[in-house]
């Protein structure tokens, strides 16, 4: 059964959002990516998923960002958006970014997770038939393997494009030596790594840690797409509420936020971080995007990632990308509050150290 109208994307798509460079590739991506981590599985309505990419994409967002297990139940997010791509985008196919992933669990076995050669292969022809895609753009290692050596995981990647199945390789949630180290292994092999996809927030700034993820990634000429810049969540309205942890339930992070995250000196910070931009005439969830793209020379971030459950959630988070300037006064102000909170929950990824 197809969608009973004809979809033709807004002629002004282009002149919505501003866009980067990818470090030191000719990949170029909005300053916001729309992520398929929680709301395009099979629990959510078709029809809202499909308002939703339509929406996006009419407002400048070209990237679409998925992964081998997102959904629920795993792979739906990827069979869900490739009925979409087939019905709606085919025709805008040549100013798609679609990427995708493999790292984290998915078949069933053995080779069903990690970094090997023949997990990241099988993972990714079965990403391609789902995505109804010759080829992704991006094809990511989502997480160091501390299993399988380290070359045998790149030299997949090196392949992957080789084969044509990728246009451009990249990393997910490895430290900074990790990423220096892959670096110099994919350029001897002549496909350097184009992008790193950490976590990265107000409540989660180990990106900034020394050694700098960023710094590292600068100095190796990837750029960088950060997800959760709303911390799961909590950088959004939906806590500021007498009974915060009655949320989580409720909430598309609630298998993951835990109520001893909610205490209360994280929930002080978030009150001082909203009261900050409603002086800048923005919603908490629109600081917290345009906070991460904020200007911080060679170590600015390329693109954030953000979900959307409804298109006014969309529209309104999309708004962040033209208020990424901020005062002196105002990022003194921010400082005081944006702490670590302890939600970095893909910590134990980058302490793995793949084998040799």
């Amino acid at each position: 059964m197809t969608y009973p109208d004809v979809y033709r994307a807004a002629e002004n798509r282009h002149d919505q959002l501003p866009t980067a460079r990818c470090g030191a590739t000719g990949l170029v991506l909005p300053r916001i990516s729309l992520g398929l981590w929680w709301n395009f599985g099979d629990d959510r309505p078709l029809a809202t998923q499909r308002e939703i990419i339509r929406r996006a994409f009419d407002l400048g967002v070209f990237h679409f960002d998925l992964a081998n297990n997102y959904g629920p139940p795993f792979g739906s997010a990827e069979k869900n958006f490739g009925r979409i791509f087939a019905e709606d985008l085919r025709p805008y196919r040549d100013e798609l970014i679609i990427s995708t992933k493999a790292g984290w669990d998915f078949f069933a076995g053995p080779h069903g997770i990690g970094g090997s050669a023949k997990y990241l292969m099988g993972s990714l022809e079965n990403s391609l038939r789902s995505l109804r895609l010759d080829y992704v753009d991006i094809f990511y290692s989502h997480r160091p393997d501390p299993d399988t050596p380290l070359e045998e995981t790149l030299r997949t990647l090196d392949l992957i494009v080789r084969q044509g199945k990728a246009r451009y390789v990249g990393i997910s949630s490895y430290s900074a030596d990790q990423t220096l180290r892959a670096q110099e292994i994919t350029r001897e092999l002549g496909t350097p790594l184009a992008i790193h996809q950490p976590s990265y927030s107000m409540l989660n700034r180990w990106v900034e840690d020394e050694p700098s993820l960023l710094a590292a990634c600068a100095a190796a000429g990837m750029g960088t797409i950060v997800f959760s810049p709303l911390a799961q969540g909590l950088l959004t309205n939906k806590y500021l509420v007498d009974d915060p942890a009655s949320q989580l339930t409720s909430s598309r992070a609630g298998s993951s936020l835990t109520a001893d995250m909610l205490n209360e000196h994280t929930l002080t910070r978030i009150r001082h971080l909203d009261a900050i931009a409603k002086e800048r005439g923005q919603s908490l969830a629109q600081l917290a995007i345009s906070w991460v793209l904020r200007d911080q020379g060679e170590q600015t971030v390329t693109s954030a990632l953000i979900g959307a459950s409804r298109t006014s959630q969309l529209e309104e988070n999309l708004a962040a990308a033209s208020r990424t300037d901020f005062t002196d006064d105002e990022l003194d102000a921010i400082e005081h509050y944006a702490v670590d909170s302890g939600i970095n929950l893909w910590a134990e990824a980058t302490k793995s150290t793949a084998g040799s």
